[in-house]
This record gives C-alpha cells, structure tokens and sequence, in this order.
C-alpha cells in the first residue's frame, strides 16, 4: 500500500469542501470535490518537520532567508530539469496570479491585448481584466487526442490582434502538455518576429509522466526579452496555503524596474513558515515527488482502461503533465447544464470545460491527486449516472 493511498479528514473549510463553494458552483453539498487544483496527500515529512520546528520555536520576529531559498531552487532545477538559473535572478512574491498582475501592469498598458491558449486556467482571463487588459483566447488544435500550438494560427493573430503579451502555461493545464523544445522555439520565433512579450507560467514544471522533459522559456530566451514566471513549490508539494511565488528573469533592466514594483507594493515580505517549508521541499522532498510521480502514473492507467471498457463515450486526453485529466464527453451531446446535471447525479464535482474557455464546451477536468479509491467510487458513480442518460434516450 502507498502511502498516497491514505485516506486524511479534509475539513469544511477547505475550498474544496467548503458547503458554500459547492452549494454555489454545483447546487448541492452533497458531492464528491474534484474540481480544485489542489492535493488531497500529506506533505513530505521533511516539510512538516521544518514547520513544526518553527511552530514550536515560538519567537516569529522579522526573519528573511531568501538566499538559502534560492540556492536550493537553483540546485532543484538542474538536478530535475538540467536548467541553469542563477540565485540572484529570483524575485518573490505571494503567489503566481500576483505575480502575472505585476508583470501585466509593468509590461503592458492599460487596454492592450494579451493572449491566451484555450481552454485553459479560467483565472488568466481574471487577472488580465482585472488589471484593464483585453485578454484574446487563441484555441489550441485537438488532432486525434494530442493538443498542439496552431502556430500559423497564432502568427496571423500577431498580425492583426497585435497583442502586446501572452500567457504561456506550461505544462498546460488543463490539457496537460508539456511543450517541447521545438514547440517553444517556434513560438520564441514568432513572439519576436512580431514583439510579443511571453509571461510564461511553469508552475506544474514538476509533475512530468513518462519519458516527457520539461523545457523552460528560461532555457531558450537567449536575449532575455521575455518573462518566467518560474511558479511555485505549491503544485509540486502540495503546499498551496503557505507557498510563494518566483518570477525569473536575468534581464538586468527588467530585474530592476520588477524589483522597485514589488518592493513598493510591499510584497516582497514572505514568512518564515513558508521559507522554511520551501528549503525542506526542495531539499528533501525529492524521493517523496518520485513517489507521488509512481502512483498518479499508476492512477492515469487505471482511469483510462476503466473509461475505455466502462465509459466508452468519454475520452481521456493523455496528460504529458500535471496532476489534471481533460476529459471529453462531447459524444454525448450534453449542453453545459446537462452535463453539470449528469455530475450532480453521479455525485462527482468536476470542473466544468467552459469555465476554462469556449474551446472547453463539453469538456471536464478532474484533479487526480487524491488516493485511487475516491476515483474509483466517483467514476463507478458517474458510469451508472450515463448508462442511465443512455436508457432514457433510448425510451
């Protein structure tokens, strides 16, 4: 037994859990969550102990430790990743959307165009309107259960939209690619062919299946012109309530204005729990990660010969990253009610496809990170619910 198969109390006032939250989105509390982002696993136990260490420390006075912090990501990201950073490029903030707001407000103005690949994170199109961009949705091109960048698709849009930035994710979620190197140099290609400015998003750079390899935009930006938004230990450790943010960039000018940004909105300040709980993870939390990695492989495989023999409507997109499942449940021609309807029934709340953009109709993503028996009774569950949708059909 794994010790990802354990099962753990999650409390009400967890988001996902939260009556609220479920009673808004879904109409009912009564309702298995997968909707969130977010790991139903404990920690690894070197983060645990390095926050119980603090806690019981009891003296929580101004306490910076970047330097150490950052070391350890750079040590992270050429043992994982073979990618050379360097500790002095880093700069923190308190999470990855602020860090896309303070990027937006510094590199674009007021009005301009930023684009984005759909479907994709509901909360870009968010963040780009709430700091008075026009976010512009490009779709992605699904061929034969594989997304990729329509690239000649894209050039035609910098032509014409002439949006001064986009938003990369990568890996993308919820559609769980990982871009290839050639897949990235072309966009690079084209983003300067027509100056457009890459805000690229790599907080699931970590979770990697199969023989997949993560390439950041870091790694190809030989000029600097572009921005890393290197993400977070968040996703990777399960440490979504006490993680920060690390926007990257070797561009001295860039470095500069950021840093004064940041600074001057005062959020630079992160805490000692959270410094702390960051060394730890990318210090000793690397076995932890390879096992988590095995078991969410091992979940994948059995999803997807369930769906194939139990639910031969549905589609899994195959994720080269992430811990998402894109799901396609276009054969049954549902519209986006009915589909939220046939989740009610079957007691599983998914993320609906549409929440992620137009190009998500009739899709649905489910968050995997969670022990294999909660997936196995929810999809038992939503087999019955569509078996039944079928027989009244048939009436």
């Amino acid at each position: 037994m794994s010790i990802f198969d354990e099962q753990h109390q999650v409390a009400n006032y967890f988001v996902k859990n939260n009556p609220n939250f479920l009673n808004h989105m879904f109409g009912t509390t009564d309702i298995q969550p997968f909707w969130i982002a977010d790991m139903d696993f404990q920690v690894a136990p070197a983060i645990s102990a390095a926050l119980k260490q603090i806690a019981e420390r009891g003296l929580y006075a101004y306490e910076f430790n970047t330097e150490k912090l950052y070391t350890a990501m750079v040590a992270w990201y050429q043992r994982r990743h073979n990618l050379r950073l360097q500790s002095t490029a880093f700069l923190q903030l308190n999470g990855v959307l602020t860090g896309i707001a303070v990027l937006l407000q510094e590199f674009t103005a007021k009005g301009d165009v930023v684009l984005i690949q759909t479907p994709v994170y509901h909360q870009f199109d968010q963040v780009i309107k709430g700091n008075g961009r026009k976010p512009l949705p490009h779709p992605l091109v699904l061929d034969d259960g594989r997304y990729t960048m329509d690239l000649a698709g894209l050039e035609k849009t910098f032509q014409q939209a002439k949006p001064t930035a986009m938003i990369l994710c990568n890996p993308h979620n919820p559609v769980g690619r990982v871009w290839t190197r050639s897949e990235l140099q072309a966009l690079l290609s084209l983003a300067e062919a027509y100056n457009v400015r890459i805000i690229s998003d790599e907080i699931h750079a970590d979770i990697l299946y199969h023989s997949h390899q993560f390439t950041s935009i870091a790694a190809l930006d030989r000029a600097n012109k572009h921005l890393v938004l290197l993400g977070s230990p968040a996703k990777t450790f399960g440490m979504q309530s006490i993680a920060n943010g690390y926007i990257y960039t070797e561009n001295e000018e860039y470095f500069k204005k950021l840093q004064q940004k940041i600074e001057a909105m005062y959020l630079h300040h992160g805490n000692a729990m959270t410094n702390y709980a960051s060394i730890a993870a990318y210090t000793e939390g690397e076995l932890w990660l390879d096992e988590l990695l095995a078991y969410l492989t091992s979940s994948i495989q059995w999803i997807s010969k369930f769906i194939r023999a139990e639910l031969p409507e549905v589609k899994v997109i195959q994720p080269e990253g992430t811990y998402q499942l894109w799901l396609d449940f276009r054969a049954l021609e549902l519209t986006d009610k009915e589909l939220k309807q046939l989740f009610v029934t079957a007691k599983i709340g998914l993320a609906m496809g549409h929440w992620f953009g137009e190009a998500g109709k009739g899709f649905a993503r489910i968050n995997i990170a969670t022990p294999l028996a909660n997936i196995q009774e929810a999809l038992v569950r939503l087999s019955i619910a569509v078996n039944a949708l079928k027989k009244d059909d048939l009436v």
